[in-house]
């Protein structure tokens, strides 16, 4: 019967110091509030605007994201 091994060899595995570290710096990133919409200098503007949506975030994020790529 042989024994398994992960494809991963022993050197190049994360060790756990270097998994909490990865998680803490994720959590950290994600529970960061996202910054709030600039204001114009036309209030007119800022009150007929409506109110953000979750999917105007979404892509607004996705846009952002696809600007640092190229292609």
């Amino acid at each position: 019967m042989e024994i398994l091994r992960s494809p991963v060899p022993e050197s190049d595995a994360m060790d756990d110091k270097q998994l909490a570290k990865l998680v803490k710096k994720t959590v950290a990133k994600a529970a960061r509030p996202k910054a709030l919409q600039s204001r114009t200098y036309d209030a007119t503007l800022d009150a007929t605007r409506p109110p953000p949506t979750l999917q105007d975030e979404e892509a607004l994020e996705l846009f952002q994201q696809m600007k640092k790529r190229e292609f």
